[in-house]
């Protein structure tokens, strides 16, 4: 670190590789066993009970479990539901991973270090071991048949506690001078996993299929889909170190949080149509995706919130078999060449960054294939 606490200039390649420093042996024993139970306890009722067990060498024992049910009123409409818990514990990735790479910010070059948590600089800055992640799960829905026609409607929460998340990129001034007062020179910023981000999904799946069969044009499979979704972080993390360098540095900042909340469609809905006759075979698929916000940590008028508007991908597949064992066919993904919302100059300064990572599908536009398929 150069005099005055300012951060050394970085060298020409952004990511050198590693350093010695970054070297880690670590292992993890995990053993799991799962059991799921399934009866008709009427010959309308059906329950069913699953329990998975599972034992970490790091992070000691864990039951998690799900109850499903499900109730035919008659041949037509049935009822169904489930309960369940979630458990994923920290990857040893999250645990042991350091790297140092150079990181803009605001056009202004950083060399900046993942920390594993256990680093004292990490530990300096209030990181601590990492926990695992746990979840709870409610669906409830229906299932209605008419003729052969189907559709399936079911409702869910999902609730996450103590997501893992990477912390925002520590480079502030008062962040390198703290850690100065530690003893720690010639570090341009760093950052760490940490726990602390819970967050509430809720949203509904909608599936609805129905077969068209014609004596001499064949056999249309149609299908639709559709999922209605919204997610909302209801605590974020924080350390008391941290907040008592400035309340102004937060580890979740507002860019992370809209990502989580609404870096996703909200809606999202497709409908495929196959038709086979004979040897021959066709596919016919829609894929409707909702409106995506790219979001900014601090926006201002040259650089806002870029939101990308909703947008229809088209895809078509034409299949002949020639027998059973050779298979042709041709097509094209995103037949009609859509692309997502170019970023505006403000927020693609270097020019090499068009599209948002957002963007809910390719940014490569069409893609036209040939497959041939042999089976022995």
């Amino acid at each position: 670190m150069a005099a005055g606490g300012c951060p050394s200039p970085s060298g020409a390649q952004v990511f050198p590789g590693f350093r010695p420093a970054n070297v880690v042996d670590e292992s993890r024993r995990a053993i799991g066993a799962y059991v799921d139970l399934e009866a008709n306890v009427t010959d309308q009722f059906l329950a069913s009970v699953a329990v998975r067990a599972e034992d970490y060498s790091d992070f000691g024992s864990n039951y998690s479990g799900k109850l499903s049910l499900r109730y035919d009123f008659n041949d037509t409409f049935a009822l169904r539901g489930s309960v369940s818990t979630g458990f994923r514990a920290p990857s040893l990735q999250q645990q042991f991973f350091a790297t140092t790479s150079t990181n803009f910010i605001g056009g202004v070059p950083f060399d900046v270090t993942t920390f594993p948590v256990t680093d004292p600089v990490a530990a300096a800055l209030g990181a601590q071991p990492l926990e695992p992640e746990e979840s709870k799960n409610y669906s409830l829905g229906f299932v209605w048949r008419s003729g052969d026609l189907s559709l399936t409607v079911d409702a869910y929460s999902i609730d996450i506690d103590n997501r893992i998340v990477l912390s925002e990129n520590l480079t502030q001034d008062a962040v390198r001078n703290f850690l100065v007062s530690r003893g720690f020179v010639g570090i341009g910023g760093g950052r760490f996993f940490i726990n602390g981000v819970d967050t509430e999904t809720k949203g509904v799946d909608i599936v609805m299929t129905y077969p068209i069969i014609t004596e001499s044009s064949g056999r249309f499979d149609l299908t639709y889909t559709a999922n209605f979704n919204s997610t909302d972080v209801t605590r974020v993390p924080r350390t008391a170190q941290l907040a008592a360098i400035s309340s102004a540095i937060t580890l979740f900042d507002r860019g992370n949080r809209l990502t989580f909340e609404q870096g996703q469609p909200e809606t999202k809905s497709a409908f495929n149509a196959t038709w086979t006759l004979d040897r021959f075979g066709a596919t016919l698929r829609a894929t409707r995706y909702g409106s995506v916000l790219s979001p900014q940590n601090a926006p201002t008028q040259a650089a806002p919130d870029f939101l990308l508007t909703g947008k229809t991908v088209w895809d078509i597949e034409a299949r002949y078999a020639l027998n059973d064992m050779l298979k042709f066919a041709v097509g094209a993904d995103n037949l009609f060449d859509k692309y997502p919302d170019p970023l505006p100059p403000g927020l693609n300064t270097t020019g090499a960054t068009s599209f948002s990572n957002l963007a809910p599908f390719g940014r490569s536009g069409r893609f036209v294939y040939g497959r041939v398929t042999v089976n022995f």
